[in-house]
């Protein structure tokens, strides 16, 4: 028995066209880091025999880094634009607007460090999917058969230089999104001549005397 044996893409409308859509725009690095996101965060719901929207919970992999696709690029960070641009395909789409908040939340939130866990299970297992596949989170709490199979089935396609490239194409258009989130690391290593902005900074050069 196989992850794909347990572990299922809903089979409902609503997900079968957002797989479609995420397919048309995401570079295939990107489409199956968003694959494997789902797989590690259901497995790991599973284990632990969480109550799990699996609908909520695909949406929110699926869609979670849709602010690095070109046309969702705005002017926030990418983590709320994505959330954005999701919201608004799913409402487009029908979906249910209490549903829409959640997975909102999934994707605005999948990089913030210590509020996930404190929400709704598909905020959380969206956060620790992409959070093994990057590597913020130990691979260990994963059987290491089920990220094999994962693996195997959507390949890492040089995931790291691609994935890092591309945040660093993004964030070098609006290095004002940087503050106080992973991406500052990014710009850093990314985009020439980038200055790290931080809080100090601000507080100094804010239009106050003291």
């Amino acid at each position: 028995m196989t992850i794909f044996d347990t572990v299922k893409i809903p089979d409902t409308e609503m997900c079968k066209t957002a797989l479609g859509f995420v397919e048309s725009n995401h570079d295939p690095f990107l489409l199956n880091h968003v694959m494997r996101t789902y797989f590690f965060g259901a497995s790991a719901g599973q284990a632990a025999s969480a109550t799990i929207d699996m609908e909520m919970l695909f949406l929110g992999a699926l869609l979670h880094d849709l602010g690095l696709v070109e046309e969702y690029v705005q002017s926030d960070r990418f983590e709320i634009d994505g959330a954005d641009g999701a919201a608004a395909f799913l409402r487009n789409a029908g979906y249910p607007e209490e549903k829409i908040e959640i997975v909102w939340d999934a994707i605005a939130l999948h990089s913030t460090l210590g509020i996930p866990q404190r929400k709704q299970p598909e905020i959380a297992l969206v956060q620790f999917g992409a959070g093994i596949d990057v590597g913020a989170i130990p691979t260990e709490l994963i059987d290491r058969k089920t990220i094999d199979e994962v693996i195997d089935q959507y390949p890492r396609i040089n995931f790291k230089t691609l994935m890092l490239k591309r945040v660093g194409e993004v964030v070098a258009r609006k290095p004002e999104t940087t503050m106080h989130n992973f991406t500052a690391d990014v710009a850093a290593q990314q985009v020439d001549g980038f200055e790290r902005l931080d809080f100090c900074h601000m507080m100094h050069c804010s239009a106050f005397d003291e």
